[in-house]
């Protein structure tokens, strides 16, 4: 099994590791920092912030919650699947070079 993950601290903490290293049959691959378009969910969280939270108000906490849970409900819906258009060399080939800036750094 192939896991693909952000770099968020968490999903490399020891316990994580040892995990892993239990289960040799699974292996987690991280996105480079700084490539918030290759986490869906980010689009997700933007598409959030520009069409329900960056020109609305809330009150509260609740208030805020509401919104939300109004955006995910709209959201739902009428869910389109979400289809990658880029071919996979064209995004392989800018993180391939994003690495060998970064190795060649340390």
């Amino acid at each position: 099994m192939h896991g693909i993950l952000d770099n968020y601290a968490a999903h490399k903490h020891a316990n994580v590791r040892a995990w892993l290293d239990r289960h040799p049959r699974c292996t987690f691959h991280f996105t480079p920092t700084s490539c918030s378009w290759l986490n869906a969910v980010e689009g997700f969280f933007a598409k959030l912030t520009k069409r329900r939270l960056k020109r609305g108000t809330c009150h509260s906490v609740i208030d805020l919650q509401a919104a939300i849970k109004r955006f995910v409900a709209e959201h739902n819906d009428k869910p389109k699947p979400f289809t990658w258009t880029a071919k996979p060399n064209k995004i392989i080939a800018p993180v391939k070079r994003a690495h060998q800036a970064l190795d060649s750094i340390h």
